[in-house]
């Protein structure tokens, strides 16, 4: 039965390898969007690792600061530090915008970014990158940034964020958002600034609205007036408080306590990858499984297709086989070991490609060994099944057109 297979192969070895090629590109896209979805999960873990936090204070009912919008006063997080159980809490800024570099070909080198305000500091502090691959972290509290690789930023460089310039003065690596996009480090005050501050034209247009408004244009009460309009110019709000929980806390106590004294919304790491997983990525990664049952489909139709055209074009060889004894097992083996070992050929080849071309994909694919193992097993049952129109085509063969041909 081997012999058969083997020696059938042989004869039509140009057919079979190229037929094994063109599955292993489909199944190597199938793999890809395997990595694709395994990537997005990743990045959701690695916000979380390198926001350095157990909890995240919030705007009450809200989903922030990664799902939603959050708005909070940045001197809340001073009673907070003051709760038992509590070791470290810091303000953070999130906001997603296009980051460009001074020199060179700006609008090639323009860079989509989350840039995330911090409290200037060294390792340890909250919303600190944990690990720098050179360079070092903020220490001053204005027109300092450190990028992430993915960014193409280099040590030294100034990158422009809204009116500022910024020197990137460290490189991380694997600091990215929930959707994949690099991060860039800079103080919270400027952070706040270019989220928050409007700029100057909507300053001044403020300030004519609210002087002509008869509210606060009071006769003899400047201060009034005044008082306004630096709270509508000063930018003092973040996005979220990031709480590090000191040893043997129990971070459900600590959140209990937050919630009932500060009246704010309070997620566990838990909570907040549920959030993060269930929110955010959920309808991308149906999509994706969408994708992955068509991929297979088409697969499974493809071989088969190709094994009962082989077999259509060895009718009369089979018909022979038939006529000199031979089992119909030993036929039916035959053709399953060659649809079996097209779907091997085809799985080498689509781990190969997909191993290659992951890294050229702007999102991060992570390809699991577990995912090719459970792959390899999918592509070995697609065959079979596929075979089995090929089998009985084979099987109603009659021996008589041996003899009739």
């Amino acid at each position: 039965m081997i012999s058969l297979a083997g020696r059938d192969i042989l004869h039509s070895w140009g057919k079979f390898a190229f037929t094994g090629m063109g599955l292993g590109l489909l199944i190597g896209v199938t793999l890809s969007m395997a990595g694709i979805y395994r990537g997005m999960v990743d990045d959701a873990q690695v916000l979380l690792d390198n926001s350095g936090a157990d909890l995240w204070a919030v705007q009450k009912d809200t989903l922030g600061p990664y799902a939603e919008p959050s708005n909070l006063a940045d001197d809340l997080y001073r009673s907070i530090q003051t709760l038992p159980g509590v070791a470290r809490a810091a303000n953070v800024t999130y906001l997603t915008m296009q980051v460009r570099p001074l020199a060179g070909d700006q609008a090639a080198r323009e860079r989509r970014a989350m840039v995330v305000g911090i409290v200037p500091g060294g390792v340890g502090e909250p919303g600190q990158p944990e690990f720098l691959v050179a360079g070092r972290h903020l220490t001053r509290g204005h027109y300092e940034a450190v990028a992430d690789l993915m960014t193409g930023f280099r040590l030294g460089e100034q990158v422009r964020i809204r009116r500022h310039l910024y020197t990137v003065v460290g490189l991380s690596r694997r600091t990215v958002s929930s959707g994949g996009d690099p991060m860039v480090f800079i103080p919270l005050k400027d952070a706040q600034e270019a989220q928050f501050l409007k700029d100057n034209d909507a300053i001044v247009q403020q300030r004519r609205r609210t002087g002509e408004n008869p509210v606060f244009n009071r006769p003899g009460e400047p201060q009034v007036l005044d008082a306004v309009l630096a709270a509508q110019t000063q930018s003092s709000s973040v996005n979220a408080i990031l709480v590090r929980l000191a040893p043997g806390a129990d971070p459900d106590l600590v959140a209990a306590d937050i919630r009932r004294w500060k009246h704010l919304t309070v997620y566990t790491r838990a909570e907040m990858d549920e959030i993060l997983q269930a929110k955010l990525i959920v309808t991308s990664a149906r999509q994706i499984f969408l994708f992955l049952v068509i991929l297979s489909v088409v697969s499974a139709a493809i071989v088969a297709f190709i094994i009962y055209t082989l077999t259509l074009g060895k009718i009369r060889e089979i018909a022979v086989l038939k006529l000199i004894g031979t089992r119909n097992r030993t036929i039916a083996g035959m053709i399953l070991q060659q649809s079996v070992g097209l779907g091997v050929i085809g799985f080498l080849v689509g781990k190969t490609v997909a191993t290659l071309w992951a890294p050229i994909f702007p999102k991060y694919v992570l390809l699991l060994p577990g995912d090719a193992a459970r792959g390899f097993v999918i592509v070995v049952i697609i065959c079979v099944l596929a075979s089995l129109v090929a089998i009985r085509a084979a099987l109603r063969v009659d021996p008589a057109e041996a003899i009739g041909g």
